[in-house]
């Protein structure tokens, strides 16, 4: 599903028009960039949890030429599932 697909689920989901479907998934979206931006992270109950990995500087390869590189320290948005989006996507366990 891309970008415009999602927008239209959304909108004929909740009943929003298009353009508003739109305007909210950009303004989640921001919200979410901003939030990491400033080192914080979003925990939605059932659904998951958005947080910022940090990386440390590490020595790789260049697989052309076998070169020793140094690659800097980064930080990496990463999403972990909650136990209801893990539920609704594995379905119920059976005991």
């Amino acid at each position: 599903m891309n970008k415009t697909e999602f927008v239209e689920a959304i909108a004929k989901e909740s009943g929003l028009t298009n353009a508003d479907a739109r305007k909210a998934i950009e303004a989640v979206i921001s919200t979410v960039e901003k939030t990491l931006k400033k080192g914080d992270e979003i925990a939605i109950t059932g659904f998951g949890k958005f947080s910022v990995s940090k990386r440390a500087a590490r020595t790789g390869r260049n697989p052309q030429t076998g070169e020793a590189v140094k690659i800097k320290a980064s930080k990496a948005p990463k999403f972990t599932a909650g136990a209801g989006l893990k539920t609704a996507v594995n379905g119920a366990r059976k005991k």
